[in-house]
């Protein structure tokens, strides 16, 4: 048996007469932890699509060879027999089915079309076991969080005999423990023999667990680095992403803070359908102008509904509090109030909730600023156009041009479109609720460069965010939530991991 287990050989791929892979080369040995890196745009999941079928044999150039057999599939199920199984950065799992359902769905326990209950639920109870998820196999995914969620896709992987799991961005949308968790479980199927290939921009965790890193720039392989050999940096990994060193992952800044701006004073929230369900609870908190706040908290601190409630009242029932502005108390009963009023929330779901997926860069960039490029009620089209394409530049958005449709796009380019789109609306308070979630190096330094030319330009910045280096690297004060109140207010130079996680996970507020 070959200690090789895939290679991809001059893989190409083109869109639209763009070459999103040329030439790609990909060796894994079997049984390690190999991860891709690159840029948002580079290839990496592209390249894990025609790996798993998505994009069938005929769609691209090039071999793929597995167990030593050259293979064509024609779509993910003929992948999927052979082992090679691939979960999505955006799940696929039905909210409203149960965990059991989900997992075996188009695969489901049954003979003569009627499936066996008892034999589902049996066989769940075993998966569930084996990736460590304490829940009932009747539990609806609408009611377990993102890190759950992400063990029953790998529960419904391990039940297609898998070979290869292919992970892209695992840990984007989870908080520390979670994401510990899960790179523990990948080390345990490390141990049964399994391939993992992950994809990921976290670099801290890429060094953690990976045998071996391909890096990935602009549709090409630059090198595969080996930790064995010693050769696993994040200095070179990043030299190789990005093609230049990043001495400083947070850029250097000077704050120029000035008088308190935005105040939530005595904010009260109930949950939107369980309406005797306090989710918030007497939010008090302040931003200057000039100033960079954070919010740090656990998956369910109430961080996100702290924001969404703000902006307009687009989460939660029963909302009691003030809201003040430049010294007068504003009162934002809808989304549109708020953009009036200067106020915006960048969300942490692109798809769901931050962009229109088949409409154009341009068409999504404008729409929270559409007066800002109208004549009267009709939209100027040239001025939308060209803040389209100044924003592309300024974002480093890689894309065909600003009519590209977004679906089309990386993930991480469509997060940035999302940025653009407030950025656009010129506010003079903004929210920014998990801004570099997968998001390369390279661009979240961009990024970090705009929010700090906001502040320098007089505007309150929070940013919320479950990166505790991002939290401290970039904010010039620091809140901690925890079920739905705060627990503490610190100082940059003050905060340090320890402290912050021991106030996220206080119950007692502030």
């Amino acid at each position: 048996m070959s200690e090789c287990i895939l290679e991809m050989r001059n893989i190409t791929k083109v869109f639209s007469g763009i070459k999103a892979l040329n030439y790609v080369n990909l060796r894994v040995k079997r049984g390690e932890i190999h991860a891709l890196c690159g840029e948002n745009g580079a290839g990496k999941s592209t390249l894990m699509k025609v790996l798993s079928g998505v994009y069938p044999t005929g769609d691209y150039e090039g071999d793929i060879v597995f167990e030593d057999q050259v293979c064509q599939f024609k779509g993910i199920k003929e992948s999927e027999k052979l082992g090679i199984v691939i979960i999505h950065q955006e799940l696929a799992l039905v909210p409203q089915l149960s965990i059991a359902e989900n997992i075996f769905l188009g695969n489901e326990i049954g003979t003569y079309g009627v499936i066996d209950i008892d034999e589902t639920i049996k066989q769940t109870d075993t998966l569930l076991e084996k990736v460590g998820l304490d829940e009932q196999p009747s539990t609806l995914i609408t009611n377990i969080g993102v890190g759950k969620q992400q063990l029953v896709e790998i529960a419904k992987a391990i039940t297609k005999n898998v070979k290869i799991l292919i992970l892209d961005e695992p840990t984007a949308a989870l908080n520390e423990s979670d994401s510990e968790n899960l790179l523990q479980l990948l080390l345990e199927f490390k141990k049964q023999g399994i391939t993992c290939i992950i994809i990921s921009h976290k670099l801290n965790e890429v060094m953690a667990v990976s045998d071996a890193v391909t890096i990935i720039r602009d549709g090409k392989t630059i090198e595969t680095l080996y930790a064995k050999n010693g050769e696993l940096s994040e200095t070179r990994i990043i030299k190789g992403m990005v093609g230049r060193s990043l001495d400083h992952r947070y850029p250097e800044y000077v704050p120029n803070i000035g008088e308190p701006y935005f105040e939530v004073r005595n904010w009260h929230v109930f949950h939107p359908t369980h309406t005797d369900r306090k989710i918030l609870d007497d939010i008090n908190l302040t931003i200057r102008r000039g100033e960079i706040v954070g919010i740090a908290g656990l998956m369910g601190s109430g961080r996100t509904e702290l924001a969404r409630s703000i902006f307009g009242k687009s989460y939660g029932t029963k909302i009691t509090g003030q809201l003040i502005k430049a010294g007068q108390e504003i009162h934002l009963s809808n989304v549109k109030k708020a953009i009036d009023e200067g106020i915006a929330y960048a969300t942490e779901d692109r798809k769901g909730n931050g962009l229109v997926l088949i409409e154009s860069i341009t068409e999504n960039m404008s729409l929270a600023s559409l007066k800002n490029c109208s004549r009267g009620t009709v939209i100027d089209e040239n001025e939308e156009i060209k803040q389209a394409e100044l924003y592309k530049d300024k974002m480093r958005i890689k894309s065909r041009d600003v009519f590209q449709e977004v679906e089309s796009l990386s993930g991480g380019n469509q997060q940035k479109v999302v940025l653009a789109k407030w950025l656009l609306s010129q506010p003079d308070v903004l929210f920014l609720d998990e801004p570099t979630r997968g998001i390369d190096v390279g661009a979240k330094y961009d990024i970090y460069l705009i929010i700090q030319e906001m502040a320098r330009a007089g505007k309150a910045v929070c940013i919320i965010s479950s990166e505790l280096p991002e939290i401290l690297g970039m904010c010039d004060r620091i809140y901690t939530m925890n079920e739905g109140r705060i627990t503490s207010e610190t100082l940059r130079g003050e905060a340090t991991q320890e402290t912050l996680m021991e106030n996220m996970t206080n119950k007692v507020g502030v």
